[in-house]
């Protein structure tokens, strides 16, 4: 069990890859770390914060895909119908883009710190853009 530490704006997190159901996210995601960038609001999706990428290809398709991320989860959508992306939900998420509804691979899992996941998606919202930085412990 790999774990991940997440600092997001002024808040740390404990996850777990997902790596019995997502192994070719997770090995691309393991490779990135220490993995910093910029967590932003969603737009379409609700109660959740993103990462844009851009045309990044990562070279991975759908595994272990949804549109409905629990609180905690973060998604990889490799790109496709909308820009690659990650996704963090902090509460109800249905995963989408101009383009309509999507899914996205649940490749790694809050395990401590979800007492401040409506904190950070609501510091998001109304302050702007946080930094974000993945560390495997």
């Amino acid at each position: 069990m790999t774990k991940i530490r997440v600092v997001a704006g002024p808040y740390e997190f404990e996850a777990t890859l997902e790596t019995q159901l997502a192994p070719k996210t997770c090995d691309v995601f393991k490779k990135l770390l220490p993995y910093r960038q910029k967590l932003i609001h969603v737009r379409w999706s609700g109660e959740g914060c993103w990462i844009p990428l851009g045309e990044t290809d990562f070279g991975i398709g759908l595994e272990n895909a949804t549109s409905y991320p629990a609180p905690g989860q973060f998604l990889l959508y490799p790109g496709g119908y909308s820009e690659t992306e990650i996704l963090l939900a902090y509460g109800s998420v249905c995963f989408a883009s101009k383009m309509g509804q999507l899914a996205g691979n649940h490749f790694l899992t809050i395990t401590k710190g979800h007492e401040n996941l409506v904190a950070l998606g609501k510091k998001t919202l109304w302050e702007g853009a946080q930094d974000i930085i993945f560390e495997q412990l």
